[in-house]
């Protein structure tokens, strides 16, 4: 059975003291609905995947297709009874669900969902499904923005775990301390990931639209997704729907680097601000040895965390306003910050994959100029002056159109070497990475790039390979070829 829980009805500043609180807003259930077949379109992306992890946990059945199907998505759906099907071939219709659930990765032209709207069959895009069969009711803390979403979010359900809240949520990637990317629990707390990509293929909003938060984190707003964003300006009308969905006893905690994220609230707004980042808001000192930082309210301390594994400035930022968003919940800063120091972060954000002759491969979703330059930075001040091979595929919407490369060079100022794979990319990347003179080598074919990096690694480098997809299993094949 599907289940709904009843709305809140008290604020976090009546006063209740915070274990009390969490006692007094155990959630009401009711089964509204028969369980499903649901068939989901582009199973394999993280925002589909969770989603059909959550609809397993509510007890439906789920079966999906995806024509790119690699670790660790495919691994959590089939470990978790997802019955994945390779491609979009319209002879799945046949599978009968009660509901296909379609991804924004599917176009118009997909033989599928060309079959399915012949045929007239039922159909629905995540985000809508999401909000109307588990989010409805539900206490829903959002993290938007163009970067940091994903380490945010699994901040803040790690420091509501911590705790006792046993949050629900949905996260981007994998973090660690869960080993999942979503989970459905009895809680009434739900975080989420708040994406600004369009919904479907027949809905245009930005997804978040749909989640209705109550506490929202707006991390930054730069320019992305130039495949369906013409400008600027036309992200911050979307952040601008968001912040009209939000209630007037919610909470919105914003950076007060960002001045997009001002013209966007300038435009109206009807929700509690606190700021981040600004010397009258929250923010973070800088790292010690162990990464550990003060924390400070308007140049007051509330107090350090000792221990912190992230490295760089943006992911101690990311901390400050998992901690606010996490304090508007209920939990006080002494229990948030204790609960840092046990974050061990995201698969595929710096992870290492491991070590082979002194060499370290390390991973990471990076895939904007921005997110590129905060990565290498944050690595840099962890490793010193150990020398960093940066490998790097361009492999977003937005990179492949090459809006962004005019800020690429910038980006990887800190890398000793960069070594990019150019396969089918559309623009000249020779030429646009000429700046960094010899530092830049570019590769059309995957072999020789590997064999390449294998060459010019030596004892005590760090390999930091930047991708937002499987990257051909560059990671296993460096390993591989630096074990020889």
């Amino acid at each position: 059975m599907r289940l709904a829980v009843v709305s809140l009805a008290f604020s976090v500043a009546d006063g209740i003291p915070w274990q009390d609180r969490i006692r007094r807003i155990i959630p009401l259930f009711m089964a509204t609905e028969r369980d499903m077949h649901i068939h989901i379109l582009g199973i394999c992306g993280t925002f589909m995947g969770g989603i059909a992890l959550l609809a397993r946990a509510a007890g439906h059945r789920v079966t999906g297709c995806d024509s790119n199907v690699y670790p660790p998505m495919s691994t959590q759906l089939t470990e978790q009874g997802v019955e994945l099907v390779e491609g979009y071939g319209a002879d799945q219709v046949a599978l009968d669900p009660d509901l296909f659930v379609v991804g924004n990765a599917i176009s118009r032209g997909n033989p599928l969902l060309e079959s399915i709207l012949e045929r007239n069959l039922p159909y629905v895009s995540g985000p809508q499904w999401l909000a109307e069969n588990i989010l409805r009711g539900r206490w829903v803390l959002g993290v938007a923005g163009t970067h940091g979403k994903t380490t945010t979010t699994a901040m803040l359900a790690w420091i509501l775990e911590e705790a006792g809240l046993n949050p629900s949520f949905l996260v981007g990637g994998v973090p660690q301390g869960f080993g999942v990317s979503a989970r459905l629990t009895d809680s009434p707390f739900f975080v989420i990931e708040a994406d600004e990509y369009d919904t479907a293929f027949s809905d245009k909003r930005s997804k978040f639209v749909h989640y209705l938060p109550r506490t929202v984190i707006l991390n930054n707003l730069e320019f992305d997704h130039a495949d369906i964003f013409t400008d600027l300006a036309a992200i911050e009308t979307q952040f601008h729907h968001l912040v009209r969905t939000l209630p007037g006893n919610g909470l919105i905690v914003a950076n007060a680097q960002e001045a997009s994220l001002k013209r966007v609230l300038a435009r109206g707004c009807w929700t509690p601000v606190e700021w981040f980042n600004g010397a009258e808001g929250w923010q973070a000192g800088a790292a010690d040895d162990s990464g550990g930082f003060e924390l400070s309210l308007a140049g007051k301390s509330q107090g350090r965390v000792n221990r912190f594994e992230l490295a760089g400035a943006h992911n101690r930022a990311n901390a400050v306003a998992a901690l606010a968003a996490a304090r508007h919940a209920g939990v006080p800063l002494a229990v948030g910050r204790k609960a840092l120091e046990s974050f061990s972060g995201i698969k595929r954000r710096l992870e290492t994959r491991g070590t082979v002759r002194g060499v370290t491969v390390l991973d990471d979703f990076a895939h904007h100029p921005t997110a590129i330059r905060v990565t290498l930075e944050g690595l840099r001040h962890k490793q010193g002056s150990s020398r960093i091979l940066a490998v790097l595929e361009p492999r977003s919407n937005t990179m492949k159109l090459g809006v962004m490369n005019e800020q690429l060079p910038g980006s990887l100022a800190e890398a000793d070497a960069v070594f990019c794979y150019a396969d089918k990319l559309g623009w000249d990347a020779a030429q646009t990475l000429a700046p960094l003179g010899d530092r830049a080598r570019v590769f059309d074919d995957l072999g020789a790039l590997v064999a390449a990096v294998a060459a010019a690694a030596r004892t005590g480098d760090q390999v930091l390979v930047m991708s937002n997809g499987g990257f051909g299993g560059v990671h296993d094949k460096l390993l591989a070829a630096l074990a020889t």
